[in-house]
């Protein structure tokens, strides 16, 4: 009770000196405690031991209710909407739907989609060291002390006959400017780094029924695009595993063209394989890609949402749900997913009605709920705060 007074009190100094902004109120609830605490050694993953993680909410399309959770592994406790309550004065918040998060050294960056930026914080803090500002930002990576992200460059536009091809523009992170671009596909994605190449699923989700089908590949050291592979159309989701793959997603166009997924090897760049599965998001963790998918049938009138894991190395749908004691059936709208790598723990968002506050799940390794808690609107992207084994 003590900690809710002295949450509410701040609150209420913040909104004296923002009369004018909408001020979400920063809540911490009791979740947890004791059999979750990650305090091991890793034998098999980049973290020695994982404090917690962040959980960024998407928000609204033009509401400016992105927000910003942390979950804490030691106390087992789940703060809501802290990123206000650590910037008092950054005006409007976070901004308008937050797509992307990551940590890279000390610094914590949420790409803001719809807000143009950007938002490098203190990535124990949450409090603001800056900005980048990059046009309708999509998704971030990192390598050798740079940032790469990528961009639709041009305004939120539904059109076949969409003009402007989209960028992945080169960061320093050090200062925080944009030291060059690329130029790829139309509405590019998601983005992977591996063997000295930047891999890029270009989705042309803006130039509905005229999609993307490519990948473009970057030589990184050039940063120059030096090839496109043909893949599928609107192109979503990239991940590489330790078998020299890159697992792509495809959303299909939600009428004839299904969701899938698809294996490109990153020592030719050809695409080699797909696997007849539906898949709206995934999480990869050692050679287990947890993936869920959420198609509307036409026959049902009905949505049609899947859970499984498919082995990379096998090439094979392992497991057709991976949460075993039937509580999936509480998830309304699946949105985000992630797995510790530590305690295999795997987490779930909800998005309920894309509306109202959502809710994050966690499951056990065996896939038994383990406890919820309510997030903000459209809880989406996870980042985990730990101990790594050696500097990205």
């Amino acid at each position: 009770m003590k900690r809710y007074l002295l949450i509410l009190f701040v609150a209420f100094v913040v909104i004296g000196c923002r009369k004018d902004v909408v001020v979400f109120i920063p809540e911490i609830e009791d979740v947890d405690k004791g059999d979750t605490i990650v305090n091991k050694w890793a034998l098999d993953n980049e973290f020695e031991s994982i404090d917690g993680f962040y959980l960024l909410n998407e928000g609204n399309m033009g509401s400016n209710k992105s927000t910003l959770d942390y979950y804490d592994y030691a106390s087992g406790t789940y703060t809501r909407n802290i990123y206000g309550n650590a910037n008092p004065t950054v005006p409007k918040e976070m901004g308008d739907v937050g797509n992307d998060i990551a940590i890279y050294g000390d610094r914590l960056y949420a790409v803001i989609n719809c807000s143009n930026k950007v938002e490098v914080m203190n990535k124990y803090t949450a409090e603001r060291i800056g900005q980048i500002n990059v046009p309708n930002c999509r998704y971030i990576r990192f390598h050798d002390g740079y940032a790469y992200l990528t961009s639709y460059a041009g305004p939120v536009q539904i059109t076949p006959d969409y003009k402007q091809r989209g960028y992945v523009a080169k960061i320093d992170t050090a200062t925080l400017q944009v030291v060059d671009t690329c130029v790829v596909g139309f509405q590019p994605d998601e983005l992977e780094i591996a063997g000295g190449k930047i891999y890029v699923a270009n989705s042309g989700g803006y130039m509905v029924p005229n999609y993307e089908s490519t990948v473009s590949v970057i030589d990184i050291e050039s940063f120059t695009e030096i090839k496109r592979v043909e893949v599928a159309i609107n192109l979503h989701h990239l991940r590489a595993d330790n078998h020299g793959q890159l697992w792509v997603s495809s959303r299909g166009d939600y009428y004839t063209v299904p969701s899938k997924l698809y294996c490109i090897d990153m020592n030719t760049d050809l695409l080699t394989d797909s696997i007849d599965v539906s898949v709206s998001n995934y999480h990869l963790d050692g050679d287990s890609l947890y993936i869920y998918g959420t198609e509307w049938s036409y026959v049902t009138m009905d949505w049609d949402i899947t859970y499984g894991i498919v082995d990379v190395k096998k090439h094979e749908l392992v497991t057709k749900n991976f949460i075993t004691d039937g509580t999936e059936t509480k998830i309304r709208m699946p949105y985000g997913i992630k797995v510790n790598p530590i305690t295999k723990d795997i987490y779930v968002t909800d998005a309920k009605n894309y509306v109202s506050p959502g809710t994050l799940y966690c499951f056990g390794k065996d896939g038994v709920m383990k406890w919820s808690v309510r997030t903000g609107d459209i809880p989406a992207h996870f980042v985990f705060l730990g101990k790594r084994k050696k500097t990205l």
